[in-house]
């Protein structure tokens, strides 16, 4: 008899989590970030280490922080980078190489809609840009402003 106070599996927003980590490869490894974006769920990188609490047969050794930084401590820390390495991930200064071994899912583990949706939507249709001037800052530094006011030269 199933308990009716835990969702199921594949309904609840941590058993798409769950799936999105059952399908990464071997000798791929995902952070924790690409891991929620990927379950549709950007910026929810906490989403993910919730889902690996209960980790019972997921291969969790694939799921590393930022940067290919191993953030488990002591010997599971050590546990992870060892079955990674049996694996074939490569490390530089004690980070995975993300160039060599950044992967996604199987393409039959998301719908596609969820892995290739950009940021687009996110940010209201328009590209997030960052570094940039105003369009304020930009119209001063041209000379003209935006306000209305028209000044006759």
């Amino acid at each position: 008899m199933e308990n009716p106070r835990r969702p199921r599996r594949g309904g609840s927003v941590l058993g798409r989590v769950r799936a999105v980590i059952a399908k990464i490869p071997r000798g791929r490894v995902m952070t924790y970030g690409d891991v929620a974006t990927a379950a549709g769920y950007p910026r929810a990188a906490r989403l993910t280490v919730w889902a690996l609490r209960s980790s019972d047969g997921l291969p969790w050794h694939r799921v590393v922080a930022a940067g290919g930084r191993i953030a488990l401590s002591g010997e599971d820390g050590r546990e992870q980078r060892l079955r990674l390495e049996m694996e074939g991930v490569e490390f530089r200064n004690g980070r995975v190489r993300m160039d060599r071994h950044r992967g996604a899912p199987r393409a039959s583990a998301l719908r596609p809609d969820r892995w290739t949706r950009s940021t687009r939507s996110f940010h209201r249709g328009r590209p997030r840009v960052v570094g940039t001037r105003s369009s304020r800052n930009i119209a001063r530094k041209r000379g003209s402003s935006r306000s209305g006011s028209n000044e006759a030269s």
